[in-house]
């Protein structure tokens, strides 16, 4: 029987277990690489295991998110990056050298490689042929550590690419608009997606990372393309040749489903307000007015993308109303709009241009005006996350972005009139790693880590005691997203490091009073919170399993989780149960108090077992769901106690 590419690639970095769908698989990774936003705690956990140097063969620290600097606190943050990085072995990209996903794949991805990265859009380097999986700052700071990174072996779903896009205005990101279509948010839980078919030779690796990148709305562990022509083209040009190798699946592979998606009758789409998934034609939404528009984001800031829009925009001025904010991908794309005079042209238009980094995607600048409509070339568009909670965030590809804002409205592209000029692959990009600090080739142990007033000390969870009795705080709905939780912008992103601070944010858009009503009955067991399904979508901030760990949760049950949430309360010793009946869900109030006996048996033996509703005099069943792994370390209270026991030098 052959392999496909997820299994050749995962076969050749097992460090336990076997590649088989369903089994609990332990690998190692070529690459490990943060971003500041999650990467000053996984730094800090770093320090906290007590390992002298990183145990992987690459280590990236990135600062790409936290980058408007109204007081000390991200500066102070920047510096402690800089410093961890040069103390413990990592290479150290500054502020201003770009957005963490699309340098890496300028200057590291490289095809058979395994990277973790702690940002959910990680996988964009599936788009060059590796297996790049976001995850929990904890779970990158314990593979440094030397830990192999354990997951159950998700299904492989074959992607059959036919026909041809029906170019200009239907570009990459309408395949994976596509996609949410028609599987949801959900759809790939459980799943990696293999693109194939003869459609694949039409994409180029920047067009192909657009795909692997968003697939993280689908809840999919990654997505993968073959390695192959273009893929030689894309690293040859970056002066990456030696980085390449052919990779493809074998013709008898196996997948767990084959999905066809005929390139050649897409049409433009659209992502309406407040979900990836809630996709229109964008011919149905003709004449819908426009505020604001965003070009960019870790989804489409390429030079090639970014080339394109400028040729809608030559010429042309931003419609009276609009708004059009655009963020290079990279100092790199930077530099070549401004060497072929781009940057010339889109200013003229009106283009507001803003550094290469997050920016409004993560909510750091750039919200919209109330009641707004803005239209994203991001990849997520959740209630609130721009900073503006009555905003309308609409996603679309690129060129759809600049021709909205030149019209001011949403319209049928078929009947703009507008030509636009296709970008051809470079075959050399400028290549300067002056914005890179790279590691020492040994630890002198002699380097300081500069830490600020703002950088606080790991909150570690105790062991769990045999008997849970504890206060429901909340009950949610299904597609509970991370930003819920745990709420970004440039407010509360600077607090990343300081724990007790940020925790006063927990939920704070769904419940301002969550957590002063957590801190109160912590010292009384603690409390749950009840979930829908899919509870945990979107980014991989593990802060929201963090906080609510130092805010005193000790469960959280849910119809079903989303895969890095879950893990990351694990990672901090929150256990995540599961309704035996999700009717049972329904039966639970906000205030009800809940108990369960025998607790730390049934993790053991990963059985369900029955929660009490002392305030209704009811009770439902609970499953853990947990391998022997997670059970130990739920057991332990968390993976950094768990991890501080076997990897400290």
């Amino acid at each position: 029987m052959g392999k496909n590419i997820v299994e050749k690639i995962i076969e050749a970095h097992l460090a336990s277990g076997q590649a088989q769908a369903g089994q609990r698989i332990g690998i190692k990774a070529d690459q490990v690489y943060t971003q500041d936003a999650t990467g000053t705690m996984a730094w800090l956990q770093f320090e906290a295991i007590g390992v002298s140097r990183v145990k992987v063969p690459l280590a990236v620290s990135y600062v790409d998110h936290n980058m408007l600097q109204s007081d000390f606190m991200n500066a102070d943050d920047h510096e402690f990056l800089r410093t961890s990085a040069s103390k413990f072995g990592a290479w150290f990209s500054r502020p201003g050298n770009g957005i963490s996903h699309q340098i890496h794949l300028e200057r590291f991805s490289a095809p058979g490689k395994i990277a973790l990265g702690t940002d959910s859009h990680t996988p964009t380097g599936g788009g060059i042929g590796m297996i790049a999986i976001g995850v929990g700052g904890l779970d990158a700071a314990a593979m440094m550590a030397g830990a192999p990174f354990e997951l159950k072996m998700p299904d492989v779903v074959r992607v059959n690419l036919k026909g041809k896009l029906r170019r200009p205005w239907v570009a990459s990101m309408d395949i994976i608009l596509e996609l949410l279509r028609r599987l949801t948010v959900k759809g790939g839980v459980g799943r990696i997606f293999e693109y194939a078919g003869p459609g694949v030779k039409e994409l180029s690796v920047p067009e192909r990372a657009t795909i692997t990148n968003m697939g993280a709305e689908l809840g999919a562990t990654t997505s993968v393309f073959p390695s192959d022509e273009r893929t030689l083209h894309f690293l040859k040009s970056q002066n990456r040749e030696q980085d390449w190798v052919e990779l493809s699946a074998d013709p008898d592979a196996v997948y767990a489903e084959t999905i066809d998606i005929n390139l050649s009758r897409l049409e433009p789409l659209i992502a309406m307000p407040h979900s990836p998934d809630n996709v229109k034609p964008v011919r149905e939404l003709a004449g819908t007015k426009v505020n604001q528009v965003c070009i960019g984001s870790c989804t489409n800031s390429s030079y090639m993308a970014l080339k394109e829009v400028a040729s809608v925009l030559k010429g042309r001025q931003i419609a009276p109303g609009v708004s059009l904010l655009l963020n290079p991908g990279s100092r790199q794309v930077a530099a070549m709009l401004a060497r072929d005079g781009i940057v010339k042209d889109l200013l003229a238009a009106g283009v507001r241009l803003l550094e290469s980094s997050c920016g409004p995607c993560i909510g750091m600048g750039g919200a919209p005006g109330s009641g707004h409509v803005s239209i994203r070339s991001y990849n997520r568009n959740f209630k609130g996350r721009s900073g503006t909670k009555d905003a309308q965030v609409y996603l679309a590809n690129p060129l759809l972005c600049a021709l909205f804002a030149v019209k001011g409205e949403i319209i049928d592209p078929k009947t703009s009139g507008i030509k636009v000029s296709r970008a051809k692959e470079p075959a050399e990009y400028p290549v300067n790693n002056n914005m890179f600090i790279p590691p020492a080739e040994e630890s002198t142990g002699k380097a300081e880590i500069v830490k600020g007033p703002n950088i606080k000390s790991v909150p570690v969870k105790e062991k769990p005691g045999d008997v849970l009795e504890a206060e429901v705080l909340l009950v949610t709905g299904d597609n509970i997203t991370t930003d819920d939780i745990m709420p970004a912008g440039s407010k509360i992103l600077p607090l990343r490091s300081n724990i007790p601070a940020i925790s006063e944010f927990v939920y704070s858009g769904l419940d301002p009073e969550f957590s002063k009503r957590a801190l109160a009955v912590s010292a009384n067991g603690g409390g749950v919170v009840i979930g829908g399904e899919n509870y945990g979508q979107g980014s991989s901030r593990e802060h929201a399993a963090l906080a609510p760990m130092y805010l005193g949760v000790k469960a959280v049950i849910a119809k079903s989780f989303a895969r890095i949430h879950r893990a990351n309360l694990i990672n901090f010793g929150i256990l995540p149960l599961v309704f035996e009946n999700p009717e049972d869900y329904k039966k639970i109030g906000k205030g009800d108090r809940l108990k369960a006996a025998g607790l730390r048996e049934a993790v053991r033996e990963n059985r369900a077992f029955m929660v009490e509703n002392l305030t209704q005099g009811t009770s439902f069943m609970a499953v853990p769901n947990l391998s022997g792994r997670e059970a130990d370390l739920i057991l332990e209270g968390g993976l950094l106690p768990y991890i501080k026991t076997k990897f400290k030098d």
